[in-house]
């Protein structure tokens, strides 16, 4: 088995391409339609990936041994380049709930269908979205509008951070529900943008849930 200089030894098909460097790009790796299993091979395409962490909560659950605690964390990851990913952890202490978010994150990461804001635009570099999107989690529904150089985004702050790490810099935004629900907001966030991500074509991407990270 083929293992790179930080000790990773690939457990998947996708992996060893990456590893043998067969595939040497995070967009080759997610239009492979091979499912993205290991973090390990985004940490090799993608090195430097910011996270940021949206929302912590304490959440309760009720077992034969009493009543148990776990923390909840949401977080998301990007490279302010057009890759973005979302996901949900749960540990008994905090710092173990933010590093399986991130973790997961990673195996939830997706292509930013990126372009100009308007037919008017003559920006070269893509700052926008490429299409209007929706995305809907719980009762919130996110939709994301793309808009002309300068206008910035005009977006909640928990909405703008995820536009901000897969790299949208102007867009108008719409939210309705309960936003006041950080949880459900930032992940209809996410799932506009994956909607958008998947009119380009197949990902090869693997959903991976909270339930993941007990």
């Amino acid at each position: 088995m083929c293992a790179n200089h930080d000790g990773w030894e690939p457990q998947t098909r996708l992996g060893r391409k990456v590893a043998e460097g067969e595939i040497d790009t995070m967009e080759d790796a997610l239009n492979s339609g091979l499912p993205l299993k290991e973090s390990e091979l985004v940490d090799q395409l993608l090195p430097g990936l910011e996270d940021e962490v949206l929302d912590i909560n304490m959440v309760q659950r009720m077992t034969d041994s009493g009543r148990r605690v776990k923390f909840r964390c949401v977080v998301a990851i990007g490279n302010r380049d057009g890759y973005v990913g979302y996901a949900e952890g749960r540990d008994d202490q905090v710092g173990g709930a933010i590093q399986k978010a991130i973790d997961i994150a990673k195996l939830n990461l997706i292509q930013v269908n990126r372009g100009a804001g308007s037919w008017e635009d003559r920006s070269e570099r893509p700052h926008s979205l490429a299409r209007r999107t929706k995305g809907k989690a719980g009762s919130v529904e996110v939709e994301l509008i793309p808009a002309p150089t300068g206008l910035g985004l005009a977006a909640t702050d928990t909405v703008r951070k995820i536009l901000e790490l897969g790299g949208v810099e102007n867009a108008w935004t719409k939210s309705h529900g309960n936003t006041r629900t950080t949880l459900n907001l930032a992940k209809a966030t996410y799932n506009a943008l994956e909607n958008a991500a998947e009119s380009r074509g197949p990902r090869g991407r693997t959903d991976y849930s909270e339930e993941v990270a007990e």
